[in-house]
């Protein structure tokens, strides 16, 4: 992005409009699963994730925190429970993020071929 305008700068390279917040693989991961699933319960994600409830835990306050997931918690029967959904503003990221990953790959394609 230009720093005039903030429109994005078709010259600049893709991997500099990749987010920081977004990118991170376990983060990448979790939004995806979210966006999939449409609501997703944490024990899944973390064996889905392959990751302790403790790092999941440090992840979904970092995404809930940037305003791209929100955070549910109640019970399933008499166990607690808690649930992942996607915001707005985290489909968006996602699918903005995706984007950026397809001009890095036709990038690096165009340019191996």
């Amino acid at each position: 992005m230009t720093a005039e305008t903030g429109i994005p700068d078709p010259s600049a390279h893709p991997v500099t409009s990749l987010d920081e917040v977004v990118h991170q693989r376990v983060r990448l991961g979790i939004l995806t699963i979210a966006h999939e699933a449409r609501r997703a319960e944490f024990g899944y994600l973390r064996t889905q994730l392959d990751l302790t409830a403790g790092n999941l835990s440090k992840h979904l306050s970092v995404l809930e925190s940037a305003g791209l997931i929100e955070v549910e918690k109640g019970y399933a029967g008499k166990r607690g429970r808690t649930w992942i959904t996607l915001t707005t503003a985290g489909s968006a990221a996602l699918t903005d993020e995706i984007e950026q990953l397809k001009l890095l790959i036709a990038r690096v394609e165009t340019l191996g071929a």
